[in-house]
């Protein structure tokens, strides 16, 4: 079961176990628990809007989490024509956390998604994205 995005909630699944036992051939198992947060990142999306041909730029900000701390290797954006990213190490009260400035590079009107990949030194979670709303008017 996949738990990115459900960081700091309570996650519950239902599962079908198939028997070969006549009489309880079929039954349910129900699987709960709490995710803990890996990452804080604030905000989760990241919104570009505004005027063609003006600068458009937003920013994020991503703080590990005390128990799992991480450093980010590399920024990679999926598609390269719509924005443009700076990743910043900052440090507060001895935590490391960074800072990510996205940039719109879209010309014309329009809307788009796309995808920022940080990729860790983490085995727990070695990537993690962060996605990008576009809307150019």
């Amino acid at each position: 079961m996949d738990t990115a995005g459900y960081g700091g909630r309570t996650v519950t699944k239902k599962v079908m176990v198939k028997t070969n036992a006549p009489d309880h051939s079929v039954f349910y198992l129900t699987v709960m628990g709490n995710v803990e947060n890996f990452v804080t990142i604030v905000p989760k999306r990241v919104t570009l809007r505004g005027l063609a041909g003006h600068p458009i730029k937003a920013t994020a900000k991503i703080i590990p989490e005390k128990k799992y701390p991480f450093k980010i290797k590399s920024v990679s954006v999926v598609n390269k024509k719509n924005i443009g990213v700076k990743l910043e190490k900052t440090q507060e009260a001895k935590m490391t956390s960074y800072l990510i400035t996205v940039e719109n590079r879209r010309k014309t009107k329009g809307r788009y998604f796309d995808t920022i990949k940080l990729k860790t030194d983490s085995k727990i979670r070695p990537e993690i994205k962060i996605y990008v709303i576009g809307n150019i008017i």
